[in-house]
């Protein structure tokens, strides 16, 4: 079947952005690339990600926003007014506030299909980008109740271009897995490696893997990450409370010292395990679904 995707246009050249551009080109779409710092949008288009764009281009067939959550609905509403394309989505990290947000200002919501791949977080600037960034991983969409077929055909064109896998979601729920899965652990991270920051190098080459592993999350781009969490706050917060009870409850059982203190925390340290088991099923369930191609 043919791809009903000849042109797109990538509005923000970092990781993300740069990686979908090279995943488009690769495929055969024309790729124009926008980005408020024209040097971004050079060192993406001399990687092989497409030209910059001019005005003079006809509307494409596809208009991909990969800006901060903060950014989205602003650089939407602006390449809509100036009918830089026919379909629009994002890939913010966050979904609800966007959507309420873009709707709030007036966009286009027809034309738009809110989105967002999941592959890990972006390194700065184009560090990291590859056209095979989103091969095998999932796609998050959450459509308008209005959203029409065309749109989404657009952009299911787009994920399957990446070689990602479609995955639709509400909004509120999209926010609540992430902030789950990824925003709130990212934080956990960062306030776990605070306690390394002034640390010797004599001393934190005593350190072992379950840490190293434990804080890698944390050399993400703070500013990046903190508009996220921003537009996640809700979710996030929640998530952070649990974590704060369970962590209060295990040093008041170490405090106390008394003989059910072995029991009590092996209870949690069970159901830790527990967890690291279904999420290490998971993964290899993923990999096994990718070198079969099926969806996730």
């Amino acid at each position: 079947m043919t791809s009903p995707l000849r042109t797109a246009v990538v509005i923000g050249c970092g990781t993300t952005g740069t990686s979908v551009a090279l995943a488009l080109t690769g495929a055969g779409v024309e790729v124009a690339l926008i980005d408020g710092d024209p040097r971004a949008s050079a060192e993406a288009a001399a990687l092989g990600a497409g030209r910059a764009w001019t005005p003079r281009l006809p509307p494409a067939d596809l208009v991909i926003v990969a800006t901060p959550p903060s950014a989205v609905v602003d650089v939407l509403h602006s390449a809509q007014s100036r009918g830089v394309g026919h379909v629009y989505t994002d890939t913010a990290a966050t979904k609800d506030i966007v959507c309420a947000e873009a709707e709030l200002r007036g966009c286009d919501l027809k034309g738009y299909v809110p989105g967002h791949p999941l592959a890990g977080a972006d390194a700065g600037g184009r560090a990291g980008a590859a056209a095979d960034r989103f091969t095998g991983r999932p796609w998050v969409l959450c459509p308008y109740e209005t959203t029409p077929a065309a749109a989404l055909a657009a952009v299911t064109a787009l994920i399957e271009l990446c070689g990602a896998h479609r995955l639709d979601l509400a909004a509120p729920v999209h926010d609540e897995v992430l902030a789950e899965l990824s925003h709130a652990p990212h934080l956990v991270a960062a306030a776990l490696a605070t306690r390394l920051a002034g640390s010797g190098a004599a001393y934190l080459r005593l350190a072992g893997q379950p840490l190293r592993d434990a804080v890698r999350g944390a050399g993400g781009d703070p500013w990046l990450w903190s508009d996220v969490l921003a537009h996640n706050a809700g979710p996030v917060a929640d998530v952070l409370d649990r974590l704060a009870d369970q962590l209060s409850r295990a040093a008041a059982i170490l405090r106390e010292g008394d003989a059910c203190a072995p029991l009590e925390l092996a209870l949690t340290l069970q159901e830790g395990r527990r967890g690291h088991a279904a999420l290490e099923r998971a993964e290899q369930r993923t990999i096994q679904d990718a070198r079969t191609d099926r969806p996730v």
